[in-house]
């Protein structure tokens, strides 16, 4: 007799899978907004928002783009812990 469930899955395993999709998600998101501020104009404005407002401020696109870049690898480093 064949069970459908034939894989046992591990108390946490449901939980960290869950984190590891969210995760691969947010890694998504960032490398569209690198690759967006990577290919803008030089003349073109960059706003960031402040956290936990809706707030935005003009900010340099240079430093906005290095900050962005320092995030994504600290995702995938993250991704890789898991």
């Amino acid at each position: 007799m064949c069970s459908k469930n034939s894989q046992r899955t591990e108390p946490g395993a449901l939980e960290e899978r869950a984190r590891k999709e969210e995760l691969n998600k947010k890694i998504t998101e960032q490398k569209i907004a690198v690759d967006e501020l990577s290919n803008l104009k030089k003349n073109r404005s960059v706003y960031t928002q402040q956290p936990n407002s809706n707030i935005f401020f003009l900010a340099d696109k240079e430093e906005t783009l290095s900050t962005c870049k320092k995030d994504l690898d600290n995702m995938r480093k993250e991704f890789e812990d898991i």
